[in-house]
């Protein structure tokens, strides 16, 4: 095993268990996954992240179909995981987590707007929200993509959230992030209508993010689509 995939496997570990920690997650219902050279590694479905080691992260090639190598089977969510990194050459690490705040507004159906210029660490005005499909279809994984066009983040219909990043560290902040702005809104809403930053406030702010901290990154650009609905709301 080369040192790149032993340190990543390592990592992959450590920040499942500091997902859980900061209360982006509770027990195994995320999961996290990091790039290797034509292939991806994965958390393992149904395993408390305490009991894992190295050897039990699972392994899929891109284009392997649902083949995987190691002792344990890849999260059920394997299947966007993939297809994301399929889509998106910027994306390094993905993160998967059904905080309670994201998790909440994901069950109204209607996209996170610019309520607080943070939303830029996103890459846009919105972070979108999808459609329901069961969890680990190819349906599921469609709307994943197509919500992500464009985009580091996106809420998945009464599910949770799923975020990208050039590696798991920014995928991570990227998680906080987001249920952080969700908490927020929530907060706000219960208080009355919140005030919407205009989309050209949050396209300068995206422009001024390419070197801050954590959020520094190239603008996500989709290499290919895959098909899936999005309802569109103003």
């Amino acid at each position: 095993m080369a040192a790149t995939e032993a340190n990543l496997r390592r990592e992959l570990i450590a920040r499942a268990l500091e997902m859980n920690r900061l209360g982006v997650n509770q027990g195994t219902s995320g999961n996290l996954s990091a790039r290797v050279p034509g292939a991806m590694l994965i958390t393992p479905t149904a395993t408390p992240y305490d009991e894992l080691r190295p050897a039990m992260i699972a392994r899929m090639k891109l284009d392997g179909g649902d083949a995987w190598t190691g002792p344990l089977k890849p999260s059920s969510e394997w299947r966007f995981h993939r297809d994301i990194y399929l889509a998106r050459d910027d994306a390094g690490a993905i993160v998967h987590a059904h905080s309670i705040y994201a998790t909440a507004l994901s069950m109204l159906r209607e996209d996170l707007r610019a309520t607080h210029y943070m939303i830029a660490a996103f890459g846009g005005p919105t972070v979108r929200c999808t459609d329901y499909a069961p969890y680990g279809t190819p349906e599921l994984s469609s709307l994943a993509v197509e919500g992500l066009r464009d985009r580091t983040g996106v809420l998945l219909g009464s599910h949770g959230m799923i975020v990208t990043g050039a590696n798991l560290a920014q995928a991570l902040w990227r998680a906080v992030e987001l249920e952080t702005l969700c908490k927020q809104t929530w907060i706000a809403t219960r208080a009355g209508p919140p005030a919407i930053l205009p989309d050209d406030e949050i396209a300068r702010i995206v422009e001024r993010f390419r070197g801050y901290g954590a959020a520094a990154t190239e603008a996500p650009v989709a290499k290919k689509r895959t098909p899936g609905s999005v309802r569109q709301k103003k």
